[in-house]
């Protein structure tokens, strides 16, 4: 399987970054061919321009031709052809970093994520993605998040975003609370990370497979 992965959070050491490499580098080991960015080291711009503020009608290949920024081009062209989807982001004000939210925004545009015939009509989703995963890291209490502020980030990406997009299956993983986490209890949640990417897209091939693995950027 091929997987787009993303990673969004400034600091090379935070939990994201270890959670990200640890269940790509166990994705890689079971065949899959891992495409990942880490859109701060990429200087991702996260701000759509005026030429890019369009929504209903466009194509594929009109998407992709109006893409000048070959960073942006890239992020297109391999989330378009991609078979799973990875994504690791901190949560910050029940929302993703901006960097993160530009991305969407720039990235998941008609043509390449979705089409609409009319501005008021039902999306076509047209991403290849079947499957998706998205761990977050937080300190805010399970309950509160839920009961207080109605997880917005589940919202954003269990009903705003990935079924929009035409993304069939997908999970949400909460890491919580981070801050004064033990050593032990956190490589339990690698841990635990791994084993939900390795469910969600495929058991370890065998020996006798010659699939191609790697990871790409």
């Amino acid at each position: 399987m091929r997987i787009f992965s993303i990673i969004a959070h400034p600091r090379a050491n935070s939990f994201c970054h270890a959670i990200s490499a640890r269940v790509r580098n166990a994705l890689v080991g079971d065949g899959h061919i891992i495409e990942h960015h880490d859109l701060y080291v990429e200087g991702f711009d996260p701000c759509l321009t005026a030429e890019e503020a369009y929504t209903v009608g466009d194509t594929l290949e009109k998407a992709l031709s109006r893409a000048e920024d070959h960073v942006l081009l890239q992020h297109r062209t391999q989330v378009a052809n991609a078979d799973g989807l990875l994504i690791v982001h901190p949560n910050w004000w029940g929302k993703p970093p901006a960097i993160l939210a530009g991305w969407l925004d720039r990235v998941l545009v008609p043509g390449v994520a979705y089409r609409l015939k009319t501005a008021d009509g039902l999306p076509e989703g047209l991403l290849s993605i079947k499957k998706a995963i998205v761990f977050n890291t937080s300190d805010t209490n399970a309950a509160r998040e839920v009961n207080d502020l109605g997880d917005p980030l589940g919202l954003i990406w269990g009903r705003c975003v990935l079924p929009y997009c035409g993304v069939l299956e997908h999970e949400r993983h909460v890491f919580r609370p981070v801050v004064g986490s033990s050593e032990a209890r956190r490589e339990n949640w690698l841990e635990e990370a791994t084993a939900k990417c390795r469910t969600m897209f495929g058991a370890k091939l065998n020996a006798n497979t010659s699939a191609p693995s790697a990871i790409l950027s």
